[in-house]
């Protein structure tokens, strides 16, 4: 039987008693009715994950008893960043639930011209906190110990610019020609546009950031499409998937 998983923010420990999240707690105590002695597992995202026991349930307050850490190793050899060009709320949810599950590293979250959504730093900021919680939770349900990075939005002209040389860095781009480039290894960056798509100051921004151009087949996808193809290939190619 497969356990539910928590993520907690605290430096877990064998022996350790601990409360859970309130959301954790409403979760397990109203939904699934845990009762004292229930087993779970529970990670901080380092790396490791705890057999933990349900010690109490109390209204929605359910604490835990911590057992010995396990390094159950579940991420990708292949290092994958996404940058994303910000789509309509329910997309780009889906986007970084299915990268997660996919075993993205690191998402940035990037504004463009074309791009429907418009955020003032506030928002973006909230927006960042929103999508890291849905990382957590992609986590809880894929069995990924490490969370990946989500970063808060940025203008796509300033995380161009402020990139280092190096690296593997790719662009899907409907118009490109099939990559049929050398395999990847280690890292790689690769670039998803928006709904209305990228202008050509944007591509060739993108050009001149050592991105190479590609797409994946003869139709042109959906941006949230798109992000779940690119990183399904990656993987299937380079990555954990490639041997499934």
């Amino acid at each position: 039987m497969r356990l539910n998983r928590v993520y907690v923010e605290a430096a877990l420990s064998e022996g350790l008693s601990l409360e859970l999240p309130p959301a954790a707690g409403v979760h397990l105590a109203k939904v699934l009715r845990v009762r004292n002695g229930d087993e779970l597992v529970v990670f901080a995202g380092d790396g490791y994950e705890y057999p933990a026991s349900v010690e109490s349930v109390r209204g929605t307050r359910v604490a835990v008893a911590i057992g010995e850490a396990r390094a159950v190793d579940r991420e990708s050899p292949l290092a994958v960043t996404l940058v994303q060009c910000i789509a309509r709320a329910d997309r780009m949810d889906v986007i970084v639930q299915k990268a997660t599950e996919l075993g993205v590293a690191r998402i940035v979250p990037v504004q463009s011209r074309r791009g429907v959504v418009r955020l003032e730093a506030a928002q973006a900021q909230s927006k960042a906190a929103h999508w890291r919680a849905i990382a957590v939770s992609a986590c809880e349900q894929c069995g990924r110990n490490r969370l990946p990075s989500v970063e808060a939005p940025r203008r796509l002209t300033d995380y161009l610019g402020s990139l280092p040389a190096g690296g593997t860095r790719l662009l899907l781009e409907p118009g490109a020609e099939v990559r049929r480039a050398a395999p990847i290894a280690g890292e790689v960056t690769i670039a998803i546009g928006p709904e209305g798509g990228l202008d050509d100051e944007e591509i060739e921004a993108f050009r001149l950031a050592g991105f190479e151009a590609m797409r994946l087949g003869p139709r042109v996808l959906r941006t949230e499409t798109a992000a779940i193809a690119a990183l399904a290939w990656l993987q299937g190619r380079y990555g954990d998937l490639a041997d499934a």
